[in-house]
C-alpha cells in the first residue's frame, strides 16, 4: 500500500482537499503528465491550436446534445415538430439547436485543418504511426456520427440523404440487401430507422468516440508531439532531463491555445448568429419541410463535410472502371519493367493484374463506387508506410513536394464543391480527374515522396521568440 502524502497543519483547505484526492486517485499526477509538466516543443505554430479546439466542440456538441435530448422525440410523426417546438417554444432552444448544427460543421472543420497539419509536418511519420491510426479512427466515428445525426431533424434532406446512402450498402454483393434491411430496421427508412440512428448518434457513437479520443492523447502524450520542423525533441535533453528544445505545455501553451479559442468564439458566435444555414451548406432549406416518402427532392446531397467523398461515389461510371482497368494495367507493366522481381513474382504481379480487372468488369460500377468512397478513408490509415520521404516536414522537401500537396487540396476542395451540385457531364469529368488525383497523391507516395533534393534538416528546432 502506498504511503499517504500529509497536508500542513496551517494548509488552506484547497490544499488539503487536492492531497486528499491525490492519495486516492491520481489527479495531480495526471494533470502533470497529460499537460502541466507535458513538454511539448517550443516552436509550435498556429497550426497547432487545431486539436485543442477539436477537444472544445466535442465538449460543446455533447453539452448541446444533451440538452436537444430532453425535448427531442425519436418519432417519424412527431421529430420534425420537437424540432420546431425546440426552435420555437423552448427558452433559448434555437441557440441550443444552431450550436449544435454550426458546431457539426465546425468539426469537421477543425478536423479537417488537424490533418493538414499533420499532412504538411509529417505527424503520420515513426513513431507517431498509433496517434494517426487512431486520429483516422476518430475521423471514422465522427462520421458516422454526423450521419446519424443527420436524419434526426427528419426533414426532407434528412430522409432522402438517408434514403440514398443506406441503398448504398445493398450494392454489396450477397450481403448488400440484407445489411441495407438491418441498418434501416425495415423495409424502406421509417420510425425504426429514425429510433436505432438516434440510439447510436446519442450512446453508442459518442462512448467510441470519447475512447478514442483518449487514446489519441494517451498515445500522443507517450512518443511527445511533433514540431514544424520534424526534428524528436526527447533526442537532446537537459541535465534536468528535460528535453532542451521543449517548454511545459502550461501556462505557455495554455495561454496559446486560449488565444486560439478566442479567435475561433469569435468566428463561430459571427456565423451562429447571423448566418447559421451558411448559405445552405449548414442546414439545408430543404431540411425545413418535413420529410415527405412520396415527394423526392430535385437534388439530393449529403452535408458539405461528405461531398468530397460524395463527388466520388457519383463519378464512378462503366467509363470510369474501364478506367480503372487500364490504371491497373499500367501499374503492372511499370511493376514489371521498374521492380527486380523473380520469375514467380512477375508472375504474381500478372495474375494480380488479370484478377483484379476481371473483378474491376465483373462487378456492378455502383458497388466499385463505394468501394472507392470507403476507399478514400480508409488509405489514410496507411499513410505513415506510403511516405518514404527522408524527411518528415514539408519545409525540408524539394519545393515541388509542396505543389504536390497543394494539387491535392485544390481538387479535394473542388470534389466537395461538386458534391453539392447537380450532376452534369462537364462537372462529371472533373469529379472523374479528381478521383484519380487524390488516389494518385496516396498511392503514388511511396515513389514520388523520395524525388528531389532535400534540404539538411537541422540538429536543433528553428524558433524565434515572439
Amino acid at each position: 500500500m502506498a504511503e499517504f502524502k500529509q497536508a500542513s497543519a496551517d494548509a488552506p483547505v484547497s490544499e488539503k482537499a487536492l492531497t486528499w484526492i491525490d492519495n486516492r486517485f491520481p489527479l495531480t499526477k495526471l494533470w502533470n503528465d497529460q499537460w502541466g509538466k507535458y513538454y511539448a516543443p517550443k516552436n509550435f505554430n498556429w497550426w497547432y491550436i487545431f486539436g485543442s479546439l477539436a477537444m472544445l466542440v466535442l465538449v460543446m456538441q455533447i453539452v448541446t446534445g444533451i440538452f436537444l435530448t430532453m425535448h427531442y422525440k425519436p418519432d417519424a410523426a412527431l421529430a420534425f415538430g420537437s424540432v420546431e417546438y425546440i426552435m420555437r417554444d423552448v427558452p433559448w432552444g434555437w441557440l441550443i439547436r444552431y450550436m449544435h448544427s454550426t458546431g457539426a460543421s465546425a468539426f469537421f472543420v477543425v478536423v479537417y485543418l488537424h490533418m493538414f497539419r499533420g499532412l504538411m509536418y509529417g505527424s503520420y511519420r515513426k513513431p507517431r504511426e498509433l496517434v494517426w491510426i487512431f486520429g483516422c479512427m476518430i475521423f471514422l466515428a465522427l462520421m458516422a456520427e454526423a450521419f446519424m445525426g443527420y436524419l434526426l431533424p427528419w426533414g426532407q434532406m434528412s430522409y432522402w440523404g438517408a434514403q440514398v446512402i443506406v441503398n448504398l450498402f445493398s450494392a454489396i454483393p450477397f450481403i448488400g440487401p440484407d445489411l441495407a434491411i438491418l441498418i434501416r430496421g425495415d423495409y424502406v427508412v421509417g420510425d425504426a430507422t429514425l429510433n436505432r440512428f438516434f440510439a447510436f448518434h446519442v450512446i453508442a457513437v459518442p462512448l467510441v468516440l470519447l475512447g478514442l479520443v483518449v487514446a489519441h492523447l494517451i498515445a500522443l502524450h507517450e512518443v511527445g508531439s511533433n514540431n514544424p520542423d520534424g526534428i524528436e525533441i526527447k533526442a537532446k535533453r537537459g541535465p534536468d532531463g528535460h528535453p532542451l528544445d521543449g517548454i511545459p505545455s502550461h501556462p505557455y501553451y495554455s495561454v496559446h491555445d486560449v488565444f486560439g479559442v478566442v479567435i475561433f468564439l469569435v468566428v463561430f458566435c459571427a456565423i451562429l448568429f447571423f448566418i447559421p444555414e451558411f448559405g445552405g451548406y449548414f442546414l439545408e432549406f430543404n431540411n425545413f419541410i418535413p420529410a415527405d416518402p412520396l415527394k423526392t427532392p430535385a437534388h439530393i446531397a449529403p452535408v458539405w463535410y461528405f461531398t468530397p467523398y460524395y463527388s466520388m461515389l457519383r463519378a464512378v461510371t462503366d467509363d470510369m472502371v474501364n478506367v480503372f482497368v487500364g490504371v491497373v494495367a499500367l501499374a503492372a507493366v511499370f511493376a514489371l519493367l521498374k521492380l527486380r522481381l523473380s520469375l514467380a513474382g512477375k508472375g504474381g504481379v500478372v495474375i494480380a493484374a488479370i484478377v483484379a480487372a476481371l473483378f474491376l468488369k465483373s462487378v456492378d460500377a455502383k458497388f466499385i463506387g463505394v468501394l472507392v468512397m470507403g476507399g478514400a478513408v480508409v488509405i489514410m490509415f496507411f499513410l505513415p508506410w506510403l511516405d518514404c520521404s527522408p524527411v518528415k516536414s514539408i519545409r525540408y522537401r524539394p519545393g515541388w513536394h509542396k505543389g504536390v500537396l497543394g494539387v491535392f487540396v485544390v481538387f479535394f476542395l473542388v470534389l466537395g464543391y461538386l458534391g453539392t451540385q447537380p450532376p452534369s457531364p462537364a462537372a462529371n469529368l472533373v469529379s472523374q480527374a479528381g478521383t484519380l488525383v487524390y488516389f494518385g497523391f496516396f498511392l503514388l507516395m511511396p515513389w514520388w515522396s523520395r524525388l528531389g533534393t532535400f534540404k539538411p534538416v537541422p540538429e536543433r528546432v528553428t524558433f524565434h521568440p515572439h
